[in-house]
């Protein structure tokens, strides 16, 4: 099965990249690795929800946003890559959650990003991880996902 396949079966449709805005690339290639920039949780130009996690919005809440960023993130690679055939595996994922005073459950809104790159690649995209707590995202994204894969 090819990972365009296991998209479709997953319901998911990876977008166009927007050219930035501001001083970066979306992505950079050094040998066989990938660095992608990281990525909001915006969905057809919109951010799909704002806020603080632990305030306005819920773990399960975040996992949403998690796993729309990691979307974006594929949509990134792809664009860079041409073939998502081509991930040798996902290496590193960051994921910055955006935290009320006392919010202490980054890792489980992570997963949501996690959660979605085991479904696309399998073994493949299993990861090492880090979730970090920030008082203030750009933009009042609720999360930022930004990745690193090795591609062949």
């Amino acid at each position: 099965m090819t990972i365009e396949t296991r998209l479709t079966e997953l319901g998911i449709e990876l977008a166009d990249v927007a050219r930035p805005k501001f001083s970066y690339v979306p992505a950079v290639q050094t040998g066989n690795m990938v660095y992608i920039s990281g990525q909001d949780c915006k969905r057809d130009g919109a951010l799909l929800l704002e806020g603080k996690l632990g305030d306005d919005l819920s773990v399960g809440d975040g996992q949403q946003a998690a796993r729309q960023c990691a979307i974006n993130c594929l949509s990134v690679l792809k664009s860079h890559v041409g073939e998502l055939a081509r991930v040798k595996r996902v290496v590193k994922v960051v994921g910055f959650v955006q935290s009320a005073s006392g919010f202490q459950e980054q890792p489980y809104v992570v997963n949501g990003a996690s959660d979605l790159l085991l479904d696309v690649f399998g073994e493949r995209g299993r990861h090492a991880r880090s979730a970090i707590g920030a008082n203030e995202l750009p933009f009042n994204t609720p999360i930022i996902v930004e990745m690193v894969v090795e591609v062949e």
